[in-house]
């Protein structure tokens, strides 16, 4: 319980530093502007308006967010070293596995608060456009929700060994590649050699596969998402977030900060 307290505390300190961060509301004011000039792309095309309009707004939530989960994330750890506040932290009571949980926790709740004004300015704007607008298109946003969190434990795990700026390339990097895994999982399987087909399912199964939270088609084209899907979704964020946590705490744990 004291261990719990402990991380909500640090949790919400970061929160708080994160919401100071100009970066965030420069990437949440574009993302805003994508979302809306969503209508002038659908103004040129005859046929499926609402889709073009839907699509891109849900990819400029998924885009922008991500480059905040990224932007922000990356320098949790570099800016407290750099302050020298992590001594002051770490004298006290607090273990570095808390330390590294409050920093992502805190994140993730901000990330998550910048969603979900990201998915009103999209409700807006499709109201406004007369849109359909379903549940669906929620359960679709809140999956990119499920992909944030994965993305900023990913994000904490670099920030916790290296500097910022390779935290940010490995970061951004692993999100690219997060959403061909089944692409190149796929093409490995068709190869005449055994061997490139195992690389490849290794590879899928280590690197992360995050479209599995990517029910962005089937939202925008009123294709129903199948709730076993969403569960298996759930499970993965949890358990990959999990395993990528634990293993930025085993590094975090023996860094060296003098």
């Amino acid at each position: 319980m004291a261990s719990l307290l402990r991380i909500h505390a640090l949790a919400t300190n970061t929160f708080r530093e994160a919401i100071r961060n100009k970066l965030l509301y420069t990437l949440l004011g574009f993302s805003f502007l994508m979302i809306a000039s969503g209508v002038l792309l659908a103004t040129l095309s005859y046929v499926e308006v609402d889709e073009i309009l839907q699509d891109m707004g849900m990819s400029a939530i998924r885009f922008f967010s991500a480059g905040i989960a990224t932007f922000v994330g990356i320098g949790l750890i570099h800016n407290e070293v750099d302050r020298r506040t992590i001594f002051t932290i770490l004298s006290k009571p607090v273990s570095r596995t808390e330390f590294l949980l409050g920093k992502w926790a805190g994140l993730t709740f901000t990330v998550w608060l910048q969603l979900a004004l990201m998915g009103i300015a999209f409700a807006i704007v499709s109201a406004l456009a007369g849109a359909p607008l379903v549940s669906d298109h929620f359960l679709a946003i809140a999956l990119i929700g499920l992909e944030l969190m994965v993305l900023v434990a990913i994000a904490t795990l670099f920030s916790a060994f290296t500097s910022p700026m390779l935290a940010a390339l490995f970061t951004i990097g692993l999100w690219m590649i997060g959403h061909l895994t089944r692409d190149l999982h796929a093409l490995a399987q068709q190869s005449d050699l055994e061997s490139v087909g195992l690389v490849g399912s290794w590879v899928f199964q280590l690197l992360p596969d995050f479209e599995v939270f990517n029910k962005t088609l089937e939202a925008v084209h009123g294709l129903p998402i199948e709730r076993g899907e969403v569960g298996l979704a759930v499970a993965y964020a949890i358990g990959y977030t999990g395993c990528t946590l634990l293993l930025g705490s085993m590094i975090f744990s023996r860094r060296d900060f003098k």
